[in-house]
């Protein structure tokens, strides 16, 4: 029998029909590492994505076909992707495996390129980023996106209660926000900088360094006020709809972190 021959009878498991009668709402593959190029308006950045993918199995079938996530992985390596795009390769995905209901989710490192506050000179910051893109069995579909933001906040209470100076540190806010409408992501991560008490930059001139400090000591936030502020910003944005905003501080004078969260 010749090779050709032999594999036409190759039996497909995956396809027959299961009697447990137990239906599965995800299965898929996981922590895949695969090119990712990001389309950031007009301007295109290659990165990494570990992406995460999976279908609903109804109960009568056995299992689902993993190799197709990776061939539609394949299938669009040459894509430059923004969240309007992956919707739309989601919905390819789901026709691929012949599902109703499933997930895509991928990180990423993002760099948005910044220019110090006095002296001008730029440099690129990096954030961790995410896109979710999931329909439901009743075949919604939504469009999550992420980004942690690095920013700094100076404590309101150490400043009052001090002679001079206060106590400040770094801190990481997360917004995830439903998309109803495109969000840049250089647009998201202003709605966490223009919130905290001042913002970063990966490089400064002494001349910046004093600005920095300066706008930190006049804008003091606790954990509290950061987290309200930026869903304030999303709740006057008519492009986002559901969202989950996380603020961590990493104490300087604690050995703890604090944190706040809000939802909508």
């Amino acid at each position: 029998m010749s090779p050709t021959a032999h594999t036409t009878h190759i039996p497909d498991t995956q396809s027959e029909r299961d009697e447990r009668h137990l239906a599965i709402q995800q299965v898929g593959v996981k922590r895949v590492r695969f090119p990712l190029t990001l389309k950031l308006g007009a301007q295109l950045q290659g990165s990494v994505g570990e992406w995460s993918l999976d279908v609903a199995l109804p109960a009568e079938k056995k299992g689902t076909h993993m190799s197709r996530f990776v061939a539609w992985l394949e299938a669009g390596a040459e894509q430059a992707l923004d969240a309007a795009a992956l919707r739309e390769r989601h919905l390819q995905m789901l026709q691929l495996l012949g599902a109703q209901a499933g997930r895509i989710e991928v990180a990423f490192t993002l760099f948005i390129k910044k220019r110090a506050p006095v002296s001008g000179i730029e440099s690129r910051l990096d954030h961790q980023a995410r896109w979710v893109v999931e329909t439901d069995a009743s075949g919604h579909t939504s469009t999550w996106q992420e980004v942690t933001v690095p920013v700094k906040s100076l404590c309101p209470c150490s400043k009052e209660i001090s002679d001079y100076g206060a106590h400040n540190q770094r801190s990481l806010v997360t917004i995830r926000a439903e998309l109803l409408q495109p969000l840049p992501f250089a647009e998201q991560v202003r709605f966490a900088e223009e919130s905290a008490s001042s913002e970063l930059w990966p490089l400064l001139k002494r001349a910046d360094e004093k600005w920095v400090t300066e706008r930190a000591y006049e804008n003091p936030r606790f954990v509290e006020d950061l987290v309200r502020e930026v869903a304030l910003r999303l709740n006057a944005d008519a492009r986002i709809g559901r969202y989950r905003v996380e603020v961590e501080n990493f104490e300087s004078i604690h050995a703890h972190s604090a944190f706040a969260v809000i939802e909508r």
